[in-house]
């Protein structure tokens, strides 16, 4: 059974906050700021922070402490998963899940009894991944109507930079052969000229806006879900990459009613029409860190598997094609610009090398005549980058927030889309930390998987839960151990400019910390993905078990 302890809930009750907690007998080990990682086997906690780490001796000194005999198990700081999606996670638990189909008929079989058990309004879904089933090529709207035709299906790609939507809902939308692509967008068409069903980046919005908005209750609901799911794997905070208004307000009385599940450092949405009246609202910050929203997430290019990512030489499998922006540079350089005059940082994502080069130089150009660089600004996802444009990070303090991931995910689509030559720089974590640049770690979930111990071993191994390939894909850039968990902690704190608070088990700090069934530093590197979670704990409370 497994169960999910509530912020509101004091794990002993009648015992004040105040009275020292004393974790002891555990395997614990916790990174520092001074790069290197400390073993204990005994935590002490008040308030909600650490007071101490040290030996079973430590426990002499706090007789009338509450104690938790942690039973040998191993014990590591709370991770941070630097860019997820909360809501869209917590949808996915609620919508069609496809992430598994390995071909359209196994994507109709799901759809069809998906529709029966839920029989009315639009169907939506995600993870839908062509470039796994044979032939790979994009299916189409004909391909859905064969199972749904009298209701609307959407399902997005597993990226969330491509639809694919059935006829009924490109009716509903007014999709006819003669509606034209957005700038930054491309509708798929057939040989005749009329949409296939497929819509890629901003042409999705083409048929999103006639779906029904989501409810107030229907958004906090998908919070709790995400939250008891980002929990039972060890999570203790994530960097929400993109919210709307709604959602925006949504964190905000969750945080002073203190009943977030999590702890969440959000960025606002560029696309969001009202962003400029939440930039005004100012930074947001709760005294018990558990939401900070002081950052703007903003799209340059598109994904890499829709072939949306912006590229500086053609798609080794689409000639003569080089992706998508977007944003176009001025456009880019505003959005920047906006942000930083209001003291946010700017997190652009840009997945292609010609994405990368022009973000670069827009914040390059922010840089000197707005200001901003201190404000530790990032690129998200950074997987594919020009070689002779990995210093320019280090130059002008971006932060690389990368998925390890998403390198064992991609690599056999990447070598199909891309010539080795396009791939010399491609999700070069060791690079990254070889210059002296911070890389924060996530999972870009629900893209992935949330689990942060499958981002550990790719980023340790190289390798795809099949152990694949033997040495590594491109092991160079492989990470130690030691390296990778300080992405997925200390590193992650610091782009969120909470290294004070969160990240390591360090005096003053907030007694974020998880309890595991095998020892993360010494068991074998391919079973680190296998790591389950048997406690998670946030401000020295117990909010999920394993039992």
């Amino acid at each position: 059974m497994i169960r999910l302890i509530y912020l509101t809930l004091i794990l002993f009750s009648g015992i004040s906050m105040a009275q020292f907690t004393l974790i002891h007998n555990v395997n614990g080990y916790t990174p520092t700021r001074e790069g290197e990682v400390n073993t204990f086997s005994t935590l002490v906690i008040k308030d909600g922070k650490v007071v101490r780490t040290g030996d079973k001796q430590l426990a002499d000194q706090y007789p009338k402490a509450r104690k938790f005999n942690g039973q040998g198990m191993t014990l590591l700081p709370g991770l941070i998963d630097a860019h997820g999606h909360v809501i869209g996670l917590g949808n996915n638990l609620s919508r069609l899940d496809i992430r598994d189909a390995d071909s359209v008929e196994e994507v109709g079989k799901l759809l069809a009894a998906f529709s029966k058990e839920n029989p009315k309004g639009w169907i939506l879904g995600r993870g839908w991944d062509q470039t796994r089933w044979t032939p790979s090529t994009f299916p189409t709207a004909e391909d859905l109507d064969r199972f749904v035709k009298d209701r609307p299906v959407v399902l997005t790609r597993v990226d969330g930079h491509a639809i694919w939507v059935n006829s009924q809902a490109m009716a509903l939308a007014g999709i006819n052969a003669q509606s034209q692509s957005p700038a930054g967008g491309e509708i798929i068409r057939h040989a005749s000229g009329n949409p296939t069903g497929i819509f890629i980046d901003k042409a999705e919005s083409l048929v999103r806006k006639y779906i029904p908005p989501t409810s107030s209750a229907h958004l906090s609901q998908s919070l709790n879900k995400a939250g008891a799911h980002l929990l039972s794997l060890g999570i203790t905070s994530a960097h929400d990459a993109g919210i709307d208004k709604q959602t925006w307000k949504l964190y905000q009385s969750r945080a002073e009613t203190q009943t977030l599940p999590l702890r969440i450092y959000a960025m606002l949405s560029a696309a969001d029409p009202q962003l400029d009246s939440m930039l005004q609202a100012g930074i947001y910050k709760d005294k018990r860190d558990m939401l900070s929203i002081r950052s703007v997430k903003i799209y340059a290019d598109g994904a890499l598997g829709s072939r949306g990512a912006a590229l500086l030489k053609e798609y080794k499998d689409r000639q003569g094609y080089r992706g998508l922006m977007l944003e176009q540079p001025q456009h880019l350089e505003q959005l920047i610009s906006q942000a930083v005059r209001h003291g946010f940082s700017a997190h652009t994502h840009a997945i292609g090398d010609r994405a990368n080069r022009l973000v670069l130089d827009s914040y390059e150009k922010v840089f000197k005549t707005t200001g901003g660089k201190l404000l530790r600004n990032r690129i998200e996802h950074a997987q594919l980058i020009e070689p002779g444009d990995i210093p320019r990070f280090k130059t002008l303090n971006i932060i690389p927030s990368m998925q390890p991931i998403h390198a064992t995910s991609d690599m056999h689509m990447a070598e199909q889309r891309l010539t080795d030559e396009q791939l010399q720089g491609a999700y070069a974590w060791q690079t990254f930390l070889q210059q002296g640049s911070k890389v924060a770690a996530g999972s870009d979930f629900p893209v992935e998987l949330a689990n942060p111990f499958h981002g550990l071993h790719a980023a340790v191994t190289r390798m795809n839960a099949q152990q694949s390939p033997q040495q590594g894909w491109r092991n160079h850039e492989r990470l130690t151990r030691k390296q990778a968990l300080q992405a997925f902690t200390l590193d992650a704190a610091y782009a969120a400019f909470q290294e004070f608070k969160l990240g390591s088990l360090e005096q003053g700090k907030w007694a974020d910390f998880i309890l595991l069934d095998k020892d993360y530093f010494k068991v074998p590197e391919k079973e680190i993905r296998d790591i389950q979670v048997m406690q998670t704990w946030i401000a020295g409370q117990l909010r999920y078990s394993k039992d």
